[in-house]
């Protein structure tokens, strides 16, 4: 084997590990803000909903 191999290879492997460190905390953001919307909706679906006293009637 060359030198070229004990740069190139650990140089690949770490270019990978970067990359996915990037690409994995984006998705990480990408599910946290779903999450949160998610909520936010659901939240807001609560505050509309009438409470069971009102749908009880007289």
């Amino acid at each position: 084997m060359t030198l070229a191999h004990f740069v190139y290879i650990p140089g690949l492997l770490l270019l990978g590990i970067v990359i996915g460190y990037v690409l994995g905390g984006r998705a990480a953001v990408t599910a946290s803000e779903d999450k949160d919307a998610r909520a936010r909706a659901r939240a807001a679906r609560h505050a509309r909903a009438p409470s069971e006293q009102d749908r009880a009637g007289p």
